[in-house]
């Protein structure tokens, strides 16, 4: 603690302002009034020192406790603040107080991910960087992303960001307070591509059809993207992009790809196990989620209909900017090293 307020105190001297001190000394965010306070203190007295001030000095929340608690986070980040709490015999408040106002820690939630093994690792760089000049910020305008996924009829929730307000919950109407769940929903898979000029109209697999090479071919290639280029790129030609589901990297996929679009990614230029890098996956197919199932439907014509409208509800400019963070996203895979990067 005395050694931050002397480097606060040495930066302020030198001219710079409060938020650029907190930037060099990588103090998080929670940390700034500490630095406004060390800051006023020096200009009202000359020094960093505590001020001499009636009333009972901490004894729980010391700087004792904090390197114990410290310590067990270090060794293990999933404790418990109410189990810390209880090991440590203080109370919840001051256990929260150590954790997030001293330690500047916060709660976060773990993420469900693909498995990365050290071969898809180096693969994932590999293909990155013989990307960077293909995904360049100029050289996106050419290029459509494409992606399917399944939509069920039911209602679609965020299960950390969903929430109701309410005095208690005995106050809120049944539609509010719960998401009812059935087993085996009816559902739908859509085939969907997106590029910076435009989209293509969303294509729904007939119930009961497997998406193999020959009903891919037929239903999306040959129907759809032979037309995308006199409709969407002016008749010039632009890049296809996949991801490495079966349908699209088999031998016949591929052939045809090659014989009609001789500028798609091939299997191998596009990373394996990315929907961190694809538009439609990161961005596009939870905002379509979204508006469009925002309630439950009753019959996948309703889901269809309503998939519709909202997708040509999407201004262009959010594919866009969409789009434009693909560059910014492959730099951070290759930064880290294959990893993830969410």
């Amino acid at each position: 603690m005395e050694r931050e307020r002397s480097a606060i105190v040495e930066l302020f001297t030198k001219g710079h302002p409060s938020r650029e001190i907190l930037k060099i000394l990588k103090l998080p965010l929670n940390r700034r009034k500490f630095v406004y306070r060390t800051i006023r203190r020096y200009k009202d007295t000359g020094k960093v020192e505590d001020r001499a001030r009636s009333g009972r000095p901490c004894s729980v929340t010391t700087p004792s406790l904090g390197k114990v608690i410290a310590q067990r986070i270090r060794r293990n980040p999933r404790r418990s603040i109410r189990k810390m709490a209880l090991d440590l015999k203080v109370s919840r408040c001051a256990m929260t107080k150590i954790v997030k106002r001293d330690l500047g820690m916060s709660s976060f939630k773990r993420k469900k991910v693909h498995f990365l093994s050290q071969l898809v690792k180096e693969k994932r760089v590999a293909r990155c960087k013989g990307a960077l000049g293909r995904y360049a910020v100029e050289n996106l305008e050419k290029i459509l992303f494409s992606d399917e996924k399944i939509f069920t009829i039911q209602e679609a929730t965020n299960v950390q960001n969903d929430r109701i307000l309410a005095s208690s919950p005995s106050k809120v109407d049944e539609k509010f307070r719960y998401v009812s769940r059935i087993q085996n929903p009816k559902s739908v898979m859509v085939w969907e591509g997106v590029s910076k000029m435009g989209r293509t109209p969303l294509v729904f697999v007939p119930q009961g059809v497997k998406i193999n090479s020959i009903n891919y071919r037929e239903m999306v290639l040959e129907s759809v993207l032979k037309n995308i280029g006199r409709d969407m790129f002016g008749g010039t030609s632009f890049v296809f992009q996949q991801d490495g589901a079966p349908a699209h990297t088999s031998n016949v996929t591929q052939s045809w790809l090659h014989d009609n679009f001789p500028g798609f990614i091939t299997k191998e230029g596009w990373p394996p196990y990315s929907p961190d890098l694809n538009p439609m996956d990161y961005s596009v197919w939870s905002i379509l989620e979204t508006k469009a199932c925002v309630n439950s439907h009753t019959s996948i014509k309703s889901l269809k209909r309503k998939l519709c409208q909202e997708w040509n509800k999407i201004p262009q400019k959010t594919l866009r900017t969409a789009i434009e963070a693909l560059p910014d996203r492959i730099t951070r895979v290759i930064q880290n090293e294959g990893g993830y990067i969410e």
